[in-house]
């Protein structure tokens, strides 16, 4: 599976998991249905962003500007967790290319102002991390 195929899944699968409280087997099961690709990246995006959900939720309500992290719109809260996850806890993955794809699948999945949010959300974020490790 594509990495790109693979975040655009695991948003679905956070997705579920926050809105209907659906179990991870059940979300997987879901979003793979009728597919046979390897899920095995897919896996790894779920089950790390809840695993590591405290901390990285900690991490994006610094950077919510005039906004809860509650209150944003739950595909939003996805992108937002899956991305944080990659950038805080996948270092091989570029910082750069993890916002880009977060950008690119809010322009499919959410409304037409999101993306932008997203964007400036995790532009502060990246910013914050080059400024700490200057």
């Amino acid at each position: 599976m594509k990495r790109r195929t693979a975040r655009e899944k695991a948003v679905q699968c956070l997705f579920q998991i926050d809105m209907a409280d659906v179990q991870v087997e059940d979300a997987l099961n879901l979003v793979m249905e009728d597919s046979e690709e390897d899920p095995s990246y897919l896996r790894y995006l779920v089950e790390g962003t809840l695993k590591h959900q405290q901390e990285v939720d900690a991490e994006i309500r610094k950077f919510l500007r005039g906004w809860q992290l509650e209150r944003i719109a739950n595909v939003d809260r996805a992108i937002l967790r899956l991305a944080f996850f990659e950038i805080m806890y996948e270092p091989d993955v570029p910082d750069r290319v993890v916002m880009n794809e977060a950008i690119e699948i809010a322009k499919l999945y959410s409304d037409e102002q999101s993306h932008r949010y997203i964007n400036g959300v995790l532009s502060s974020f990246l910013q914050s991390r080059q400024t700490a490790q200057a």
